[in-house]
């Protein structure tokens, strides 16, 4: 019996130890679980068709963001696009020719560590303080009211993050979560809250955002579920719309024509 004891004592303290490693790793390497970067050398030259500038763009922190811009004649607006968890421009530079194909210029900025983009994403804060900054820099070339702020995926949160803090046009959410530290326990759920360092409380900074806003979701989307948007729907104003796109799935919604058709419309207002 005390053998039996002995074992099952031993068993659960190894367990715990075993856990404990675990939640040590998540703790310290959580950034780089969420945000997967995918990095390019400072020397890369970018192959896009048609008129782009880089942008080289210091944070809070003096660290060097990257992002492009790619730009046509005569612009109706400016596009600042804050794309998904992994990746970067060498591959996401591809969606602008759709945008600049409906008169827009658009900027896509890579996130820390992504691409050209300096340091490694470690919480939060940083990330939306990136985002301010990079939107700051887009100001001095734009007028704000000519801005539309859109995000992708993780990009969702700190978009409704930076259109609570600013003034844009309009907002656009793709497939955005309702709130990331309630998503991840669907992803992660053996995790305590409290050692998660990334909120991005959608649900929240979206009820302060004065501009309009549109929600955009497939309802095949297997990876952040269509039922977030709906639960955020319930939060938008009279003047806000949220789109449901049949037989979409959570890649691909830029080359989707209902979702171009729609957004077409919306820049137009």
């Amino acid at each position: 019996m005390k053998t039996i004891k002995f074992v099952l004592v031993t068993l659960f303290v190894f367990l715990g130890f075993i856990y404990a490693l675990i939640l040590l790793y998540v703790y310290f390497y959580q950034g780089e679980m969420i945000f997967n970067a995918s990095k390019l050398p400072s020397d890369y030259k970018f192959e896009f068709e048609g008129d782009f500038e880089e942008l080289s763009i210091p944070s809070y922190d003096n660290v060097k963001l990257h992002g492009i811009l790619f730009k046509i004649k005569k612009p109706k607006g400016l596009l600042f696009y804050l794309h998904g968890n992994s990746g970067a421009l060498d591959t996401w530079g591809n969606i602008a020719s759709i945008y600049n194909d409906l008169g827009y210029d658009i900027f896509i900025l890579d996130y820390r560590g992504f691409g050209k983009s300096e340091g490694v994403v470690e919480n939060e804060a940083q990330v939306n303080n990136d985002v301010l900054f990079a939107y700051q820099k887009l100001l001095s070339k734009y007028k704000e009211d000519k801005i539309t702020v859109i995000g992708y995926s993780i990009g969702t949160g700190p978009a409704t993050y930076l259109s609570s803090r600013s003034n844009p046009k309009s907002l656009i959410l793709q497939a955005p979560y309702y709130n990331f530290l309630e998503y991840s326990e669907t992803r992660v759920p053996f995790v305590p809250d409290f050692l998660k360092k990334f909120k991005f409380e959608t649900n929240i900074f979206i009820t302060k955002v004065k501009a309009p806003i549109y929600i955009f979701h497939g309802d095949i989307d297997n990876i952040i579920p269509m039922y977030n948007s709906v639960e955020l729907s319930k939060m938008l104003k009279s003047n806000d719309h949220f789109y449901i796109l049949k037989n979409q799935g959570h890649i691909g919604m830029s080359e989707n024509q209902e979702y171009l058709s729609d957004l077409n419309n919306v820049l137009s207002k």
